[in-house]
């Protein structure tokens, strides 16, 4: 592990770009971009997620092994999320099979008048 020390202004930098990133995202968060919110929101997610792992948990003054680790980490992670996705989006509901729209709307209690 390497022994230089990180300025605690390089700290301070950080969590304001984080601060101004959680900004953004409730900004965003008024505007309609239609489906496009989520996508907005997850990329500003996954920027301060980016931020904290780099500078707060210190991967980016790791010895070289490190980052390997987590980028390994994130890509499992990747896999598992688009299988989970891919399921999820091809699977087909037992309702929607097997019973007409309106009877799946009566079961639920909500009647077309």
């Amino acid at each position: 592990m390497s022994e230089e020390r990180i300025p605690v202004q390089l700290y301070f930098r950080v969590f304001g770009i984080l601060i101004l990133l959680t900004l953004v995202t409730v900004v965003v968060a008024f505007i309609d971009l239609g489906p496009l919110n989520t996508v907005v929101a997850l990329a500003i997610a996954v920027t301060k997620a980016c931020f904290v792992i780099l500078y707060f948990m210190h991967v980016r003054y790791s010895e070289r092994l490190i980052p390997v680790f987590v980028s390994a980490g994130a890509f499992w992670l990747l896999i598992l999320l688009v299988l989970t996705f891919g399921d999820y989006a091809t699977r087909e509901s037992e309702l929607s099979r097997d019973l007409p729209l309106t009877a799946v709307q009566v079961e639920a209690g909500t009647l077309l008048e």
